[in-house]
């Protein structure tokens, strides 16, 4: 039978089913595939089970009605019996078919939970949703939308499976018994649905926008949670309340009218329900009366006739769950488009004109010396940058023109320049955030650290350059080939003191441990799989306890040790850190990832001059190669080389707005016309 889906305004039925099928098909297909058939067979056959009970049921109750009015107790005993009996029997299989529906239902959303939170987080697309806002909750797409999608889209398909063998099945019985009451039956159900569709029209972008307002109001909450040491500092209570109570306000106006339409709903679908109760027996209760039919007979025709009213009218009785779906097909077809190779907005430029190559490159190739050592023909270059002109990613707005760069083993680079010139924008785009614009940025190897290539899938183009050099692909390859950025504000991830201290170059060793003996022996294997890219890499050996609390004592952290009572004990540590403390401990991460080369996003900004002398001097004794963006005129001291930009005044971008210079050069900082 064709049950129509109801769309909101704005989306179409092809569109609608189109996102159906490509969020629903690539389980059926995937890893787990054999499992999960296996497993929709067992629940197709218990469901077929079930409906086949339902007819036995339907026979059992004409013959214990037809004793009961026959005054028959000897068969009315029997049949009682009969009926106890069928009941004993019959109501495991409802039991397991509904246990095993939903069991496959957990299988499946953990699945969808792991494919797209792995697609999400794959080539920072989580990163890129977020600064360009392309949809709003990510989120709450993947928590609620995706455990709503797999349970209501099994439960349909079994509905509709059920509805199927229902009609085979009692549209023969009541056929049998009255033909009139099965066109009775055919009229009823169809103007039922007209009528419903007609009631219910609004309520599938209703329940659309409902998922989204509560969901802002629910990110409103978090943002204050996360950030109340700020809130109260600014003494922005009142606003924040007014904030919140505004999203809530428009949450509830938005159910307020959910719930007006469901009610005028509610008004015809439960007149047609209770009046089939009787709407069956009054059309065969003549038949009846004349003696044509026994009093059984007409408790099967009503319990027929619902049986296929109710498989005729699942727009009727399932409206509301109906568009709830919709809502539910659409965000996630939404986020699906969004995350697939196709979509646009986030699809890498490789290999264009316009945008920004990044790649790695090993170690230049050897030749003979004069007494037939071996030798490098350009030693020590950690990066090259040439011709680059930078652009933000939406607007399009030049912030450098034309930069070309060579920085060598130990050099040290300070980024220095007014607020908004792009100091920060040029470390996104040398981490690969950034791609807008043209140009060439080289990473080189270290010698002793070979080229960690990534395995690119049979469906990615590939992107392997000539002469030894390979595309940027993931921000773990990045990681592999000795690049390490350390923000103004630390990431303080969820976990325990040691995590905090081997993020992020340790972290998969971390989860797979032998104190998560529970995770790595878990029936689910796709749920242990961590890895969002194809890099690959050897990384050092991860450090022992006795040489993670040696790094917090040279960051001169060691006295938080005894505050939160050793490495394993778990905080908010964004909470209880201080800035300056969070600032140390991303350098004591720094210190243990031992990195080629680093890229410091004013890292001291919250530290005092001793400390900040005393971690740029320990970075430096480590032999890390390290590019600083700061507004500290200090800074001078701890680098050999400075980079001046200006904000850019030309709509073109043909005038040079950076400036270049070795820090030894007298009065540098008066003289320029780019200082701060």
């Amino acid at each position: 039978m064709l049950v129509p889906l109801v769309l909101r305004a704005g989306t179409d039925l092809k569109t609608l089913a189109r996102r159906f099928w490509k969020v629903a098909a690539p389980y059926w297909w995937s890893e787990d595939k054999a499992q999960a058939r296996l497993q929709l067979a067992g629940v197709f056959a218990l469901t077929l089970a079930t409906t086949g009970i339902s007819v036995g049921f339907n026979f059992l109750g004409r013959d214990f009605y037809n004793a009961l009015a026959d005054k028959d107790q000897e068969q009315f005993t029997k049949q009682l019996l009969y009926y106890l009996g069928g009941f004993a029997v019959g109501v495991p299989f409802f039991v397991l078919r509904d246990y095993a529906r939903e069991t496959l239902s957990l299988r499946w959303r953990s699945w969808m939970t792991s494919y797209y939170m792995k697609r999400y987080f794959k080539n920072r697309t989580f990163y890129k949703i977020q600064s360009q806002s392309l949809i709003d909750n990510p989120d709450q797409r993947i928590n609620d939308d995706l455990s709503a999608f797999t349970g209501t889209a099994l439960a349909f398909s079994l509905t509709l499976l059920n509805a199927v063998v229902d009609l085979v099945s009692f549209s023969n019985i009541l056929y049998g018994i009255y033909p009139p009451l099965f066109v009775v039956l055919i009229v009823y159900s169809l103007g039922g649905t007209a009528i419903s569709v007609f009631l219910g029209k609004s309520l599938v972008n209703l329940n659309f926008m409902q998922e989204k307002k509560e969901a802002d109001f629910r990110y409103g909450l978090v943002r204050v949670r996360e950030n109340a040491e700020s809130i109260a500092f600014y003494g922005g209570e009142e606003n924040e309340l007014q904030l919140l109570l505004d999203r809530f306000r428009r949450a509830y106006q938005n159910l307020s009218e959910l719930l007006i339409a469901s009610r005028n709903l509610e008004f015809f679908t439960n007149g047609y329900r209770y009046l089939i109760q009787i709407l069956p027996a009054a059309v065969v209760a003549p038949m009846f009366f004349a003696g044509k039919i026994e009093f059984g007979v007409i408790n099967q025709s009503v319990s027929a006739f619902n049986h296929i009213l109710s498989d005729f009218s699942l727009i009727v009785f399932q409206f509301q769950s109906i568009s709830a779906f919709s809502a539910v097909i659409d965000r996630l077809g939404e986020f699906d488009d969004l995350l697939g190779e196709n979509g646009s907005s986030l699809s890498p430029r490789r290999d264009s004109i316009d945008g920004i190559n990044i790649s790695f490159k090993s170690g230049s190739p050897s030749v003979l010396s004069s007494n037939g050592s071996q030798m490098q023909s350009e030693p020590g270059i950690v990066l090259e940058i040439c011709d680059l002109t930078l652009l933000t990613p939406r607007g399009g707005n030049i912030l450098i023109t034309d930069f070309n760069m060579e920085l060598k083993d130990k050099d040290h680079l300070l980024v220095m320049g007014p607020s908004g010139c792009g100091k920060t924008s040029l470390l996104r785009a040398l981490a690969g955030l950034w791609t807008s614009g043209t140009g060439d940025i080289i990473y080189h190897a270290r010698d002793s650290r070979q080229l960690q290539t990534a395995t690119l899938g049979s469906n990615e183009p590939s992107n392997i350059k000539p002469e030894g050099e390979e595309l940027l692909q993931s921000s773990k390859q990045r990681r592999d080939n000795g690049i390490f950025f350390v923000p103004q504000r630390p990431y303080m991830v969820l976990g325990t003191l040691r995590q905090q201290l081997l993020y992020p170059t340790w972290t998969a060793n971390i989860h797979q441990s032998p104190t998560n003996d529970a995770q790595s022996k878990a029936p689910l294997s796709f749920l242990s799989e961590v890895s969002t890219s194809d890099g690959v890499g050897a990384k050092p050996e991860m450090p022992s306890t006795d040489e993670l609390i040696r790094v917090l004592e040279v960051v001169r952290l060691g006295y938080i040790l005894p505050r939160f009572n050793g490495m394993d004990s778990v905080h908010d540590w964004a909470s209880v850190l201080s800035l300056g403390e969070q600032q140390r401990l991303a350098f004591a991460r720094l210190l243990l990832a031992k990195p080629t080369l680093v890229l410091l996003d004013e890292s001291t900004s919250a530290l005092d001059d001793t400390n900040e002398v005393h971690l740029y001097s320990q970075i430096e004794a480590a032999g890390i190669t390290y590019i600083s963006v700061g507004h500290r005129k200090t800074l001078h001291r701890f680098h050999n080389k400075v980079l001046y930009i200006s904000k850019s005044d030309s709509a073109t971008g043909s005038l040079r707005n950076w400036e270049l210079k070795p820090t030894d050069q007298k009065s540098i900082e008066e003289s320029s016309p780019f200082a701060s």
